[in-house]
């Protein structure tokens, strides 16, 4: 995997003016993409498997948006949390006011304290890249 460092922006951080890794990420591959590269190690199409996985990513969000956690074997768990913001008494506290939006939590799999997804993982410096 590689990486920059980059100064962190943002002046209401505790780290602002301080420098982090960040992830380089080189491209996006698309889900027809991401069905023919799965399909050729089985013994169905891409199409097919297009079909199968829309059928089953339909049905992941629909639980989700019902407030279901989904836990998919050998990938992780995925869940929704709103972020909202703080208040002093939950009488005041207003879902049109105070939340601000939904994000998707995901918690790779786990067996016996280590996490395959981040296994194997090494680290290698952007050299097209210079630190500001």
């Amino acid at each position: 995997m590689k990486y920059r460092v980059k100064k962190e922006t943002k002046p209401t951080l505790k780290t602002f003016g301080k420098y982090k890794a960040v992830a380089v990420h080189n491209q996006t591959i698309e889900s027809r993409q991401l069905f023919e590269e799965a399909a050729s190690h089985m013994t169905i199409s891409g199409g097919v498997l297009e079909s199968m996985m829309m059928g089953v990513a339909e049905t992941v969000r629909r639980h989700l948006q019902m407030g279901d956690k989904v836990r998919l074997k050998d990938f992780g768990l995925m869940k929704l949390e709103i972020e909202s913001d703080k208040v002093d008494d939950p009488k005041t506290f207003r879902a049109k006011k105070h939340i601000r939006g939904v994000r998707l939590h995901f918690i790779p799999e786990s067996y016996d304290g280590s996490q395959p997804l981040y296994e194997g993982i090494t680290y290698e410096k952007d050299k097209n890249y210079t630190t500001e």
